[in-house]
């Protein structure tokens, strides 16, 4: 028999066995001067940084037009949530051909260029996390297509009719953004800070 096992305060004391004893229990003395340990809260990691974005409203296009004689097709861009302001822009007639097939969802014997980058862009598991219409000089405006694959997140430089169509492709419909100050002012607009790639 261990020391463990036997109770009493003199070493002529019977040994008693504690398991056949059903009075006796293995006591678990706790100090009161013992504090039990603080369990920590994991780690709160800090929200991702955002770069100036500007603001943006969201958009759908409400219209891709011809008026002859121009040489140009004409592009509305309506907000969502009223006053629903609009934007045009004019843009080259065969992107105005491209983007009224994929509103319309109307399908091309031979794939177009959009076309087909959208399906490389599907075919790679690459989300189109939104479009947006970030600046203006000019008559010209800027758009970014916003990215999202396996190995991180690209934002990439792209003209509006392009990224629009890009957008009118996918199978799950892509947020369309446009800089607030190009609906509400005229005038050049400088586009805010890019969001960074990250891999």
């Amino acid at each position: 028999m261990s020391e463990s096992g036997i109770l009493g305060s003199s070493p002529e004391a019977e040994p008693v066995d504690a398991t056949e004893d059903p009075q006796v229990e293995d006591p678990q003395v706790e100090d009161p001067q013992v504090e039990d340990p603080q369990v920590e809260d994991p780690p709160v990691e800090d929200p991702p940084v955002e770069h100036a974005r500007g603001d943006f409203r969201v958009v759908v296009v409400a219209g891709v037009s011809v008026d002859l004689p121009n040489q140009f097709a004409t592009v509305v861009l309506r907000e969502t949530e009223p006053p629903g302001r609009q934007v045009s822009f004019a843009i080259g007639l065969q992107d105005a051909v491209a983007l009224s097939h994929a509103v319309r969802r109307i399908a091309t014997p031979r794939p177009l260029t959009t076309e087909l980058l959208a399906e490389v862009i599907g075919s790679f598991d690459i989300d189109v996390v939104a479009v947006r219409v970030v600046g203006r000089q000019g008559s010209t405006y800027f758009a970014e297509l916003d990215l999202q694959g396996r190995s991180g997140r690209a934002v990439l430089s792209c003209r509006p009719s392009d990224g629009l169509t890009v957008a009118q492709l996918q199978r799950v419909p892509v947020p369309i953004l446009v800089d607030r100050r190009l609906i509400e002012g005229h005038g050049d607009v400088s586009p805010a800070n890019p969001v960074e790639s990250s891999s």
